[in-house]
C-alpha cells in the first residue's frame, strides 16, 4: 500500500468508519485494535508509517476547522495515551496550542460530536 493509492484510500475510508463507530460507542482503542479492525481487507501494521499517515489523513478529512480530531480515540495499549505523532499533528496542523488543551478533552469532544444524532 502506498500513500494515496487506491488501496490506501479504501483503508482510509474503512478506518474513518471504524473510528466514527468507536466515537458513537464512546470508547477509545489501541493502535493494534484499529489495525485489526481494518483487517483483513487492509493490511495496516499498528506500528507502521502507513498507520501514522492514515490517522493524519483521517483527521484532515474529518476534522476541518474547529472539529475535534477523530484520531484522539486511538491510544497506545500500555500508556493509554496517543502517540507523539498525534500531539505533533494537533499542534502543527490543527493549532491546538491553548494552554488548557488536553487530548482527553479532544477525545471527549469527538465522542460528543458523534453521539449527536445530527452527524452522519
Amino acid at each position: 500500500m502506498k500513500h494515496r493509492d487506491a488501496d490506501y484510500m479504501a483503508a482510509l475510508e474503512t478506518m474513518t468508519a471504524v473510528l466514527r463507530g468507536w466515537a458513537r460507542e464512546g470508547r477509545t482503542g489501541s493502535y493494534k485494535a484499529l489495525s485489526e479492525a481494518v483487517a483483513p481487507e487492509h493490511r495496516v501494521h499498528y506500528r507502521g508509517r502507513v498507520m501514522s499517515l492514515l490517522l493524519a489523513d483521517v483527521c484532515r478529512q474529518d476534522s476541518t476547522g474547529a472539529e475535534p480530531m477523530l484520531s484522539a480515540l486511538v491510544v497506545n495499549a500500555s500508556s493509554r495515551r496517543p502517540s507523539d505523532q498525534f500531539f505533533e499533528l494537533a499542534v502543527t496542523e490543527f493549532r491546538r496550542r491553548e494552554a488548557d488543551w488536553t487530548w482527553e478533552r479532544e477525545r471527549d469532544a469527538v465522542v460528543a460530536r458523534y453521539r449527536d444524532p445530527i452527524v452522519p
